[in-house]
């Protein structure tokens, strides 16, 4: 084996590896990828002292807080 020639080989393999990667990502002839969606989020959480929303009738801090 000429020196050198195992360097060689690893440069090779190593493009090989790179093309098949590069074939796996996305091209231009690919559909674009569609926007990114708003997060959608629940209602203002109530204060301690606000009537708790799950109807018991006791403020939020002695009821739904504690869970």
């Amino acid at each position: 084996m000429p020196p050198g020639a195992e360097n060689s080989d690893r440069f090779n393999e190593r493009r090989k590896k790179d093309e098949d990667y590069q074939k796996q990502l996305p091209g231009d002839e690919e559909a674009p990828l569609p926007p990114p969606v708003d997060t959608i989020r629940a209602g203002a959480k109530p204060k301690r002292n606000e009537p708790c929303p799950c109807g018991s009738g006791k403020k939020y801090k002695q009821c739904c807080a504690k869970k």
